[in-house]
């Protein structure tokens, strides 16, 4: 065996890598492998307006956002298989658990994505409501229907943990993105309350509003609020910081008439993720309204028409669709119905809990929120 000194090996390396390099010769590399586009769903949780069943039926609808929002998939749930069943009140998901959680009259219930299995149910204390989660998917936070307080649960074992009482009629709840503040709204109350996720207590409170609090979203530095209020077409702004009441603003030239289902003209609101427009919900004049939250005032810049009375809205994580609780899916560049929620049998689907979710394979990447919150200004 012929041996070669470290000294020679070194120098032969270098002329050979010299040649190659100088020959015109193009090395070999193995290209990586190609990374799989995060496959994008629409997770609509029936019944969800009311227990209206011609809605869609019962169960938790997936919709492929790529592909046109068709119909993927019926998941039955422990909910959806009673002979009656109770209108879903929320819907909520973490990515760092991979589970679903929603909420009908009296229960909240845990789903596995993975395995489209529920993990756990449980009844709680004065039933339940438009529940929130933190991102990390620890804890519930989970109001009593319309009573005086909030149950605070625990995300892995469905557990009550703690109780935030604020007597305001329990009813819609916000996490803020960073997941450090939870937003608190009550049927009966003109003012927002603020909890700490942390210790479980009131931080601060919004407001007085002009009315008691319908829907409302927030933006990403929790800074702002908006809300629907009782007899308004049109929402209004507090100053998440100070606590103070700041704006009104009012939708022009619209109809007047009794809605159907919420009892106010404007039930539903969302901010698209780019903080640039705020929609908001018109149930009498079945419309949604945008304005340019750019300009100071807020501007009013467009209307889309939809196919029934919307009582919500809420948006894709990127920003590109617009979903209000009439299944009609908006192109929110052009502003124009650009599809249709349909299910496995053609029949029209409304819902004002769903939420998308993504995945890639089988891991659980993002999910978005049944509200349409704000994700950090691009201003």
């Amino acid at each position: 065996m012929i041996r070669i000194s470290p000294t020679i090996r070194h120098v032969v390396l270098t002329v050979v890598a010299a040649w190659l390099l100088t020959s015109g010769f193009t090395p070999c590399v193995l290209a990586a492998e190609p990374t799989a586009a995060p496959h994008r769903l629409l997770y609509v949780a029936e019944p969800g307006i009311r227990d209206y069943l011609q809605y869609g039926g019962a169960g938790i609808l997936v919709f492929d956002i790529d592909h046109d929002h068709t119909f993927v998939k019926r998941i039955e749930t422990a909910a959806s298989r009673v002979a009656k069943p109770e209108n879903i009140k929320g819907v909520c998901a973490s990515a760092a658990t991979r589970r679903l959680y929603y909420t009908t009259l009296t229960r909240l219930y845990c789903l596995d994505l993975a395995t489209e299995k529920g993990v756990w149910d449980k009844e709680l204390p004065g039933g339940c409501d438009r529940l929130a989660i933190t991102p990390d998917g620890k804890r519930l936070f989970v109001p009593s229907l319309e009573g005086p307080h909030w149950n605070v649960v625990d995300g892995e074992s469905g557990a009550i943990i703690a109780k935030i009482e604020t007597k305001s009629g329990s009813h819609n709840t916000v996490c803020s993105p960073d997941g450090t503040r939870v937003y608190c709204a009550g049927l009966h109350s003109p003012v927002l309350t603020v909890v700490d996720t942390a210790t479980n207590e009131v931080a601060s409170k919004v407001g007085p509003f002009s009315a008691e609090i319908r829907p409302f979203t927030v933006n990403a530095e929790k800074t702002r609020c908006y809300v629907t209020v009782n007899r308004l077409t049109g929402f209004e702004i507090g100053d998440l910081t100070t606590g103070k009441f700041l704006e009104r603003v009012e939708v022009k030239d619209i109809k007047t008439g009794q809605p159907l289902r919420h009892g106010t003209p404007s039930h539903g609101i969302g901010m698209t993720p780019n903080e640039r427009e705020i929609w908001v919900c018109d149930s009498v004049g079945h419309a949604l309204h945008i304005f340019d939250m750019i300009e100071v005032p807020p501007r009013e810049v467009a209307s889309v028409s939809v196919r029934d009375e919307p009582g919500w809205v809420t948006f894709s994580l990127d920003g590109h669709f617009a979903y209000p609780s009439t299944g009609d899916v908006i192109d929110t560049a052009s502003r124009k119905v650009v599809a249709q929620l349909q299910d496995e049998t053609g029949r029209p689907v409304q819902s004002e809990k769903l939420l998308e979710i993504d995945f890639r394979d089988a891991q659980v990447l993002k999910v978005g929120d049944q509200f349409g919150i704000g994700r950090g200004a691009t201003r």
